[in-house]
């Protein structure tokens, strides 16, 4: 059962990607509107979010019939959800957002169907609501948001195929309609009821997003992030490239921020990346947005298995003991990461010579389900004390 929903998960998830965020506004906004689509944009990413409703509220006022400004205040609360994922609060704020776009959109396609702001925002916003309810496994409204954003999507492309921010959504849609059936197989009698996909058109037309598109270049990056950092490309220095990127330009948004962290260590740079999580760890103590106690844990981690590394077994079990009883804190069932640093732990504790308790840490691990092969290496020790 886990496995099906993952793969729904999956499936949903890429589906609701097409639709996209400021695609659109090249066809209506005049300059005035545009330069604060464009500001309220970026303060979204940099998490500064009551200044982004100031840009966006600006809009409204000006073009009171027009979707841009109110997809645009949806989409505040969209990025408070993704870098604050465990705070449930905004999802009826983001909802009550989503159906004024949809009104404001559906009163000018009464008008003309093939209006591209109209198209635009009404395909965009059911992609976010769609992924909004795949999240909260709603699968019945997700799909249904899915087939009427793809629905749109084919409107779009036909309208304006070479658009760079239209490239975006057809991209996204080349790529997982062809990606996804060779990762999951059990989704192949699936995906023949929908278009085919071509997975290299799709990447070079997300990296053409990334290079060009006026509005929805961040939007691609992300998507690349994703693409490049999981199992889809599996490549750590595309990955690296683009995490670097979106970090550097919104230094203050902790979900780019723990990705570039993340980059670094699957490089080697780990000297950089202790740095990055040190930061995070400050961050979290500043209690700046995003950077919550799972945020914390992260950190801990990593800066201690990098004290491990580097030998000092003292400073790598302060930061593992604090990062334990994080996670006996936020875990109901013992994670990954409970795993791992009580091996580590454990580790430390036979080259200190207490082998007494690093039996008590091995036989811990054995009593917890297998993580990546936890339980040989657990029952390795037990026979024959860590050694570096």
């Amino acid at each position: 059962m886990k496995f099906i929903k993952h793969i729904l998960r999956v499936v949903v998830a890429a589906f609701l990607l097409v639709p996209l965020p400021l695609s659109a506004q090249w066809a209506l906004m005049r300059a005035d509107a545009d330069e604060l689509i464009t500001r309220g944009t970026s303060h979204i990413y940099n998490t500064r979010f009551d200044s982004a409703t100031v840009c966006f509220e600006k809009v409204i006022a000006m073009y009171p019939g027009l979707p841009a400004g109110y997809f645009m205040e949806a989409m505040i609360d969209w990025w408070r959800m993704q870098i604050d994922q465990r705070n449930k609060s905004y999802g009826e704020s983001f909802l009550r957002k989503v159906d004024k776009v949809l009104e404001v959109c559906d009163a000018i396609l009464d008008t003309n169907e093939y209006n591209i702001s109209g198209l635009f925002f009404k395909g965009g916003i059911l992609g976010y609501r769609g992924r909004y309810y795949a999240s909260n496994q709603s699968w019945l409204k997700a799909t249904n948001d899915a087939r009427q954003a793809l629905d749109i999507l084919v409107k779009c492309n036909q309208l304006a195929p070479q658009n760079y921010d239209i490239m975006l959504g057809t991209g996204i849609y080349n790529y997982f309609a062809d990606a996804l059936p060779n990762q999951y197989p059990a989704l192949k009698p699936i995906m023949v009821f929908l278009p085919s996909g071509d997975k290299k058109l799709g990447m070079l037309q997300l990296e053409a997003a990334a290079r060009n598109a006026r509005y929805a270049a961040v939007e691609a990056k992300v998507v690349l992030q994703m693409v490049y950092g999981t199992q889809f490309e599996k490549q750590p220095g595309e990955y690296l490239r683009w995490s670097r990127d979106l970090y550097l330009s919104y230094p203050r948004n902790a979900f780019f921020h723990r990705k570039y962290a993340v980059a670094l260590i699957m490089n080697g740079y780990s000297d950089s990346a202790d740095v990055q999580w040190k930061a995070i760890l400050d961050n979290y103590r500043s209690k700046a947005f995003g950077y919550d106690a799972f945020s914390a844990r992260e950190a801990l981690y990593y800066l201690g298995t990098f004290e491990f590394n580097r030998g000092n077994n003292d400073q790598a079990l302060q930061f593992l003991y604090k990062c334990d009883e994080a996670s006996r804190y936020l875990d109901e069932d013992p994670s990954g990461f409970m795993v791992r640093l009580n091996m580590t732990i454990g580790k430390i504790y036979d080259l200190q010579g207490k082998r007494e308790l690093a039996k008590v840490q091995y036989n811990k691990i054995l009593s917890w389900s297998d993580y990546q092969n936890s339980h040989s290496e657990a029952e390795q020790y037990l026979q024959q004390a860590y050694r570096r």
